[in-house]
C-alpha cells in the first residue's frame, strides 16, 4: 500500500531525470524492459534492487541510489516481464516463461508463440528455487489461433489475498513487426506460489474509441492508496496516420477491478536534454514500476525509440515526483 491519498497523488509533477536513461541496452540485445524495483526499505540489504529482462532473459541490477544502476547478473533464461516481491525474508520472482530463443524468433515470421507465468524464490536474491508455474493458459482470452500468451505478472496483496494481474493474448502490431498483449485480467490465491485461479473475462479489453487504447491493452500495475486503487497501464494504441505509439495512463478504480480513465502520466516524446538519446522514448513508453522513497515517488519505465522490429531500441528510465 501506498500512504498517500488518490488527490496528493494525482497532482504530484513527475518530471522525468535529466540523464536519462539510467539502464541501456546491452550487448546483442536490441532491448532492457520490464523494470520492477525494491527500494532500500523493501529489501534485506537495504540496496535498491531492479529486475528486467533482455533478449537473453532476466537480469538484476544494483543501486545506492535509485539513479546509478549497475548489472549484477543474469537471475532466468527465456524469461521476460519480471515482478519481484520481497515477503517475510523471501524474495518471490513472478515472470512470464518463454520458448527457447530460436522458437521465439520464428514468431516474428509466423511461427507460433507461448507463454505462461512462472515464479522462483530467494532468500538473497542470488540462490534461487526451480522454477513453478502458477498461471497457465487455461482461459479462451489467453489463446490466439494455435497459440497462447499469458504474460506481465503483477502481485498484489490485500486481506490475506494474493491477486496476480496478468496480460492475456497477443495483437500483431503492424508497424512494429511484432505483438503486443490483447487483455487484461487477474487471478487469486491464499497462496503465493500455487492456487492462483484467473477471472473468466478480461477486465481490460481494447476500445476502438479510446485515444490510448484503440489497438490492445499492453499491461498494468495495481496499487493500493490510502482512499481508492489506481491502475498504471501502458495502453497500445495508433495516432491519426495510422502509426502506432504506447503512454502511461493513470486509472481510478474503487475495487481493483473497473477502471476509469484519468489522465496520461507519460507520453512518447522528444527529450532535449538527453544528449545523444533525444530520441529514447520519441514513439513508446512502456511498462513501469512506481515506487515511494524518503519523500519522492519514483516512475520506473521502459521506452522505445522507433517501431521496427530490428530498428527500434529499448532501454529504462525514471520519473521523479517530490511528496
Amino acid at each position: 500500500m501506498l500512504h498517500i491519498s488518490f488527490e496528493k497523488l494525482e497532482k504530484s509533477k513527475f518530471r522525468l531525470y535529466e540523464k536519462n536513461p539510467v539502464v541501456n541496452r546491452f550487448g546483442l540485445s536490441t532491448v532492457v524492459a520490464d523494470p520492477s524495483v525494491l527500494t532500500p526499505e523493501q529489501s534485506h540489504d537495504k540496496k535498491w534492487h531492479m529486475f528486467c529482462h533482455t533478449l537473453m532473459g532476466v537480469y538484476r541490477y544494483e543501486s545506492e541510489d535509485g539513479i546509478a544502476w549497475q548489472r549484477a547478473g543474469k537471475v532466468l533464461g527465456r524469461a521476460m516481464r519480471p515482478d519481484i516481491n520481497y515477503i517475510e525474508g523471501v524474495y518471490y520472482l513472478y515472470y512470464e516463461r518463454l520458448q527457447p530463443l530460436p522458437e521465439r524468433g520464428l514468431s516474428l515470421i509466423g511461427g507460433k508463440w507461448f507463454s505462461e507465468i512462472y515464479v522462483v524464490t530467494s532468500k538473497d536474491l542470488v540462490t534461487w528455487s526451480k522454477p513453478k508455474k502458477v498461471i497457465g493458459a487455461n482461459r479462451d482470452y489467453m489463446r490466439f489461433g494455435d497459440s497462447y500468451s499469458v504474460s506481465n505478472p503483477f502481485l498484489m496483496r490485500e486481506n490475506g489475498k494474493n491477486r496476480l494481474y496478468f496480460s492475456a493474448g497477443l495483437t500483431y502490431i503492424k508497424d512494429c513487426g511484432f505483438s503486443e498483449p490483447t487483455y487484461i485480467s487477474y487471478a487469486e490465491s491464499g497462496s503465493l506460489t500455487d492456487g492462483f485461479v484467473p477471472l473468466g473475462e478480461p477486465i481490460l479489453k481494447p476500445d476502438e474509441n479510446s485515444k490510448y487504447l484503440n489497438i490492445c491493452c499492453g499491461c498494468i500495475k495495481v496499487y493500493r492508496l490510502k482512499d481508492c486503487y489506481i491502475g498504471l497501464q501502458n495502453g497500445i494504441y495508433k495516432d491519426g496516420e495510422g502509426n502506432s505509439h504506447s503512454a502511461i495512463m493513470l486509472l481510478k478504480s474503487d475495487d481493483g477491478k473497473s477502471f476509469e480513465f484519468v489522465k496520461p502520466l507519460v507520453e512518447p516524446q522528444i527529450c532535449p536534454e538527453c544528449e545523444g538519446r533525444k530520441d529514447w522514448m520519441a514513439q513508446y513508453v512502456y511498462a513501469c514500476c512506481l515506487c515511494y522513497s524518503e519523500g519522492r515517488l519514483y516512475l520506473y519505465f521502459n521506452a522505445r525509440d522507433k517501431a521496427h522490429a530490428l530498428k527500434g531500441r529499448e532501454h529504462i528510465g525514471v520519473a521523479i515526483a517530490e511528496l
